[in-house]
């Protein structure tokens, strides 16, 4: 997937909070894919305060949400993060 400059500023700005980038390790260690509720507590956040993190995380496409009945469940889109990782490669002339 190729992203476009507007999407490298929303990604970028995304990963420019340490909460957020925690949520991706999180995700990350358990395999691609975590729980909300599991975020909570490894965040020591509020709800609402995850619930925001989650938000940016989405609008920028790092991670794709799915409901399992009353869980919410987070997957990394690797495929956003390759294109993410190229289009800044681009700037070493990789």
């Amino acid at each position: 997937m190729t992203v476009n400059i507007k999407q490298v500023e929303k990604i970028s700005k995304a990963l420019g909070d340490a909460n957020r980038l925690n949520i991706l390790f999180f995700i990350a260690r358990k395999g691609g894919c975590g729980q909300c509720s599991e975020l909570q507590d490894v965040l020591d956040l509020a709800q609402p305060s995850v619930s925001h993190h989650i938000k940016i995380l989405i609008e920028a496409g790092l991670i794709e949400p799915e409901k399992e009945g009353r869980n919410h469940k987070y997957t990394l889109n690797a495929e956003v993060l390759d294109g993410y990782l190229a289009c800044l490669g681009k700037l070493k002339g990789e």
